[in-house]
C-alpha cells in the first residue's frame, strides 16, 4: 500500500527505498517473456474511492477485493462486474489519526474454504482498527482489536492451525490472531520488519513452513521460519533492491515470486536467488500495483492508482508468456 496523500512520507519512503536499491540490488533485466497477454479486465471508480488494495481469489472465477479509500469490501465477477459487500463505519474523527496515511482504509483480505472473508481495517482509533470477519449473508464484525498506533496491512490465513497473521507497517510487527477471534499476540518483532521512515512490513504469505513478508521502505523480501512450536524464527532477507515493493504471490515454482513494485509502477519476477526480471510496466496498464494473486497460470494484478490518480484497475496476464 502506498498513497500520495502524505507527500512528506512518500518522499521519505522513495528516497529510502532508492538508497537500498543503489546499495544492494543486482540490475533488473528488461521487460520480457515470463508474463504475457496482459489486458485490463476491470476499471474501478476513483471518484468513489475505489482504490483496490488487496485481493483474494475464490472458486468459479470470482475475486474478493478491498477498496481502501472507500472503506469497502467488494466481489468482482468473472465478467468484471463489481458488487459492494460491505462498507466499514467511518471513525468519529474521520480517520485523520490513521498512522502514516491520515485516512481510514481497508487493507489485507483472505478467504476461508467455507466462504468466510477476513480483512483488515486501519483507522487510528481503538474502536475500529483490527481484524474483521464477513460471513456469507452476514454483516461484518471485528473479531480482534489491533493497536490504534499501528497500520495493519498484509494478511495471511494458516488453515491447519486456524491462525491469522498480520503485518503491521508502522509498528514493524507480525501479529497472530485466532481465526475464531480473540486477542492478538506479537508473533515477530524482528528488526527486518521495521519501517525506515514510512512503511515497513507490508505484503504477507505463508509458504513452505515459513512466513514471507515484504518491507516497502527497505525494498526487501523476508523469510521467517515457523518453528515446530509455532514461534517465529529469525528473519532472513531473500531479495533486496525491490523499490516500493507492496504485495506478492508465489508462482508455484519453488520460492519464485511475482511482486508488485508500487512506487516505480512495475511488476517483477523475483527468483529464489534474488535476481529479478521486470515483467509488466505502465505500458501494460499498471497504475501503481498494490497486490497480486494467481489462479492457475492467470496472474491478477491490482493497481490502486495512489500516485497516478488516473485509472485504478485489475489487469490479467498469463504466466509463461
Amino acid at each position: 500500500m502506498f498513497t500520495k496523500l502524505s507527500k512528506t512520507a512518500v518522499s521519505a519512503a522513495v528516497l529510502a527505498a532508492t538508497a537500498v536499491t543503489m546499495a544492494t540490488s543486482a540490475p533488473a533485466s528488461a521487460a520480457s517473456a515470463p508474463l504475457g497477454c496482459a489486458r485490463t479486465a476491470v476499471h474501478f471508480d476513483l471518484a468513489k474511492g475505489q482504490t483496490p488494495e488487496n485481493i483474494a481469489l475464490a472458486p468459479g472465477g470470482t475475486a474478493y477485493v478491498t477498496l481502501a479509500k472507500a472503506r469497502q469490501v467488494a466481489v468482482v465477477s468473472r465478467s468484471g462486474s463489481v458488487r459492494i459487500l460491505a462498507t466499514l463505519p467511518e471513525p468519529a474523527d474521520g480517520g485523520i489519526h490513521t498512522p502514516a496515511l491520515g485516512f481510514p482504509l481497508t487493507t489485507g483480505i483472505v478467504r476461508a474454504d467455507d466462504g468466510t472473508l477476513f480483512f483488515l481495517y486501519a483507522t487510528g482509533t481503538a474502536d475500529l482498527t483490527g481484524v474483521w470477519r464477513l460471513r456469507p449473508g452476514s454483516r461484518p464484525q471485528r473479531i480482534s482489536a489491533l493497536p490504534a498506533s499501528g497500520l495493519p496491512n498484509g494478511l495471511a490465513l494458516d488453515t491447519p492451525t486456524r491462525s491469522l497473521y498480520i503485518t503491521d507497517s508502522t509498528l514493524g510487527t507480525v501479529w497472530r490472531v485466532p481465526a475464531s477471534g480473540g486477542a492478538a499476540t506479537a508473533w515477530s518483532t524482528d528488526p527486518a520488519l521495521a519501517p525506515a521512515g514510512f512503511l515497513g512490513a507490508n505484503g504477507l504469505k505463508i509458504h513452505n513452513g515459513a512466513l514471507w513478508a515484504t518491507n516497502l521502505d527497505k525494498g526487501t523480501v523476508l523469510r521467517i521460519p515457523i518453528l515446530a512450536d509455532g514461534r517465529s524464527g529469525t528473519a532472513r532477507v531473500t531479495a533486496t533492491g525491490l523499490t516500493g515493493i507492496d504485495d506478492f504471490a508465489f508462482t508455484g515454482h519453488g520460492d519464485q515470486i511475482i511482486a508488485a513494485l508500487n512506487t516505480v509502477n512495475q511488476v517483477a519476477l523475483v527468483r529464489p536467488d534474488g535476481t529479478r526480471t521486470t515483467v509488466l510496466t505502465a505500458a501494460d496498464g499498471l497504475q501503481g500495483p498494490t497486490s497480486i494473486a494467481l489462479r492457475g497460470d492467470t496472474v491478477h494484478v491490482m493497481s490502486a492508482a495512489y500516485l497516478t490518480a488516473e485509472d485504478p484497475n485489475l489487469i490479467l496476464a498469463r504466466l509463461g508468456g
